[in-house]
């Protein structure tokens, strides 16, 4: 069996019986039956628990007069993410925002989690940041025909008709390439600082582990900006209004 977590075992303890069984049901057959539920995924879960606690206090005590630092936090956040996509997507944004906010803090909550003794982060797993990337995709194209409804189909098709039958494929690869790029770019990152910081805390556990335990830190903040950046320039193409 693989090695598990604290929290994984604590989840499979709970829900091993019927998350085995609904697998089942889905035609997918357990490697272990009586733990089905890994650590990236143990891992979600706690970060999905985290930041809807973290959302309920921040709700109750929304303040116009006093807000408290946790307030001023978020709103911080959620101004910088608004006024990245008003630049980047135009006057229409606004309602882009919670989306990307939400995806933001995902990505990023995941990334640091491996830093806490006894945590990994679901991040350094590539079936995570390809379910992030497939979101991200799926979202932005949702976007696009909500915008322009069947029109935006015109997207993959160019400017000129006589062009559209190479065209095509060349604009469906490139959007399939998208959550390859977005996977792989997640995955390899935090995989790699992972793994040096595991060496370098296994060799020298006391001094120098501490300056790539905060490269790790800045690499997950950099790669959580790099996604959502990229998300919010595939949206800006998916709603663009030809002129």
């Amino acid at each position: 069996m693989h090695e598990q977590l604290w929290f994984t075992a604590f989840l499979n303890q709970l829900f091993a019986g019927p998350v085995t069984g609904l697998l089942r049901v889905l035609h997918i057959e357990p490697h272990y039956p009586d733990a089905p539920i890994p650590n990236s995924v143990a891992m979600e879960v706690l970060v999905f628990l985290f930041l809807v606690a973290v959302f309920a206090l921040v709700r109750s005590r929304l303040s116009v007069e006093k807000p408290g630092a946790l307030q001023h936090i978020f709103e911080g956040a959620h101004g910088f993410v608004e006024n990245q996509s008003a630049e980047i997507v135009g006057h229409h944004s606004e309602g882009f925002t919670p989306f990307l906010m939400a995806l933001g803090l995902f990505i990023l909550l995941c990334n640091l989690i491996g830093v806490i003794p006894g945590f990994e982060s679901p991040t350094a797993v590539p079936v995570v940041p390809l379910g992030l990337a497939i979101c991200a995709f799926v979202y932005y194209q949702a976007q696009g025909f909500k915008h322009a409804g069947v029109g935006y189909l015109k997207h993959f098709l160019g400017p000129v008709w006589w062009l559209a039958w190479l065209l095509l494929p060349i604009e469906l690869i490139s959007h399939l390439a998208r959550v390859l790029s977005l996977t792989i770019r997640l995955y390899a990152n935090m995989f790699a600082g992972d793994m040096v910081t595991l060496v370098f805390f296994s060799l020298v556990p006391i001094g120098v582990p501490i300056v790539f335990l905060g490269l790790h830190i800045g690499v997950s903040l950099l790669q959580t900006y790099i996604f959502v950046l990229l998300t919010t320039v595939y949206l800006a193409g998916a709603v663009a209004e030809e002129h």
